[in-house]
C-alpha cells in the first residue's frame, strides 16, 4: 500500500519526466523552436490586441494541439528508430504520417490565428 508521501513523490517524478520530454523535444527538434517562436509572437500580439477570454481559450487549445502533435511525432520517430534501425517502408509511413499530423495542426493554427488576430490587428494598424 502506498503512503501519501510516496504518492506525492511519484506525482512529482511524473512531472519531472514530462518536463524532461519537453526539454528533449526543444533540444532535438528544429521545428519545435519554430513552434516556440510563433507561440511567443502570438501571445505577445494577443496581449497587445487585448483579446477577449474566448479568443484566448481558442488560442490556448490551438497551441496545445500543435505542441501535442510535435511531441507525439517525436515519440513516434524515437520508437520507430529504436525498433527499425534499418530502412523499412512501414517505418517511413509511420514517420511521414506523424509529421503530417504536425503539419495539419500547424496549418490549422495559422488559419485560427488569422481568424482571431487578423481583424483586431487590421483595425489596430489601419483603422
Amino acid at each position: 500500500m502506498s503512503t501519501p508521501k510516496k504518492e506525492l513523490y511519484d506525482r512529482a517524478k511524473s512531472f519531472q519526466y514530462a518536463f524532461e520530454g519537453w526539454w528533449f523535444v526543444l533540444r532535438t527538434q528544429h521545428n519545435a523552436w519554430i513552434h516556440a517562436l510563433i507561440t511567443t509572437i502570438v501571445v505577445g500580439l494577443g496581449v497587445w490586441l487585448q483579446l477577449p477570454a474566448r479568443d484566448w481559450a481558442v488560442l490556448i487549445l490551438t497551441f496545445m494541439a500543435v505542441w501535442m502533435a510535435e511531441f507525439m511525432n517525436t515519440a513516434i520517430e524515437a520508437v520507430v528508430d529504436m525498433t527499425m534501425p534499418d530502412r523499412h517502408p512501414l517505418a517511413k509511413v509511420a514517420k511521414d504520417v506523424a509529421a503530417a499530423a504536425v503539419l495539419v495542426g500547424a496549418l490549422g493554427a495559422v488559419l485560427i490565428g488569422l481568424l482571431l488576430l487578423g481583424p483586431p490587428l487590421w483595425e489596430r494598424l489601419f483603422g
